[in-house]
């Protein structure tokens, strides 16, 4: 489950969904607003909920117990919850939790860049933060978002190991820094893309960064 805040639920007005790309009817969506995070960003057992079945971590299985799956389309990041038992489960972890500094935000964001020109994606707004990033996407005709967001994991990760900026490059076999799956909201109103990618280019700000300026992002123009 990947974690969203109360403004995000309220600009877009829209419930999150990982079903096919259409709505209702003849109603096809034409972007996403889509969510991906690090590594131990957001556990499978988490106290709030997660959308995971199972915890594959025995470790964190023995400390936090099991999967807490939920099936409300709704964000539960600001649920109640023992905060310090929280943070405590990520002390299980196999690996510690995969942070994005500087450097390797640049080098994600050149695979970022490798996936559109290999696959055209089209991206109107894009913040890579310290352990997730947001991305508003025009609907692509060959893949779904979840298809997307793999090439781009995949690419992000080839040229983090490329660069030596993978931030767990110091195993042997190096772990993936991806949490599994995604997190995406459904756009096809020009207010609510307008919205999001006025979301996803201030939010760097929350996490105390400079707005990002990435080649890859094409600004978005009302056909």
């Amino acid at each position: 489950m990947q974690v969203f805040s109360r403004e995000l639920t309220r600009v877009l007005d829209l419930k999150p969904s990982r079903a096919s790309s259409r709505l209702n009817g003849d109603d096809v969506v034409r972007w996403y607003h889509v969510i991906f995070s690090a590594y131990g960003f957001w556990l499978p057992n988490d106290p709030r909920g997660s959308w995971s079945e199972f915890v594959h971590s025995w470790e964190l299985f023995r400390f936090g117990g099991s999967a807490t799956k939920v099936t409300a389309k709704r964000s539960y990041a600001h649920d109640p919850h023992d905060v310090i038992f929280r943070r405590g489960m990520k002390e299980h972890l196999k690996y510690p939790l995969a942070r994005f500094d500087e450097a390797c935000r640049e080098s994600i964001g050149r695979g970022f860049a490798r996936a559109c020109e290999e696959f055209g994606f089209r991206f109107h707004a894009c913040a890579i933060g310290f352990d997730h990033v947001h991305i508003v996407s025009a609907r692509d005709e060959e893949r779904d978002i979840e298809g997307i967001v793999a090439v781009l994991k995949a690419r992000a990760t080839t040229q983090m190991k490329k660069d030596g900026t993978h931030p767990m490059r110091a195993y042997d076999s190096v772990p993936t820094a991806w949490a599994k799956s995604c997190w995406s909201v459904f756009i096809n109103d020009e207010q609510q893309l307008a919205n999001a990618i006025d979301y996803v280019e201030r939010h760097p700000d929350k996490e105390g960064l400079a707005r990002q300026k990435w080649r890859f992002v094409t600004p978005y123009r009302s056909v």
